[in-house]
């Protein structure tokens, strides 16, 4: 008998709590989690094409060091595409990346990549 007393006390709790409005009922309050800015990232390279010769100086102005590599494809099948030695451009510091193709260039661009 005990058992079903007790029970219906506690049905008649949760019936009454859930018949009260939601702002009636106490909760904890919740924080909003705001995702985390980005951080700037990335060299900026200039690049420059005179004839066959490719030409890029990449300033990074951030405080992460910022690895480039020059990459040139070039215009005829048999002249060979080239990526350079990729190089770290530290915090403050300007690179200067060079190649060229046997004849033509067809595209040359800077890849980035973060270093640590």
């Amino acid at each position: 008998m005990r058992l079903s007393r007790s029970l219906a006390a506690v049905t008649a709790a949760v019936a009454l709590l859930m018949s009260l409005p939601y702002d009636a009922v106490p909760h904890a309050p919740v924080e909003a989690r705001k995702p985390a800015a980005p951080q700037p990232f990335g060299a900026e390279c200039r690049t420059r094409v005179t004839g066959s010769h490719v030409l890029a100086y990449c300033h990074n102005p951030y405080p992460d060091t910022d690895r480039v590599r020059l990459h040139i494809a070039c215009g005829h099948w048999w002249d060979l595409d080239t990526d350079s030695t990729p190089y770290d451009a530290g915090p403050a510091l300007t690179v200067r990346l060079s190649g060229r193709c046997w004849k033509e260039v067809r595209t040359a661009w800077v890849s980035h990549e973060r270093v640590g």
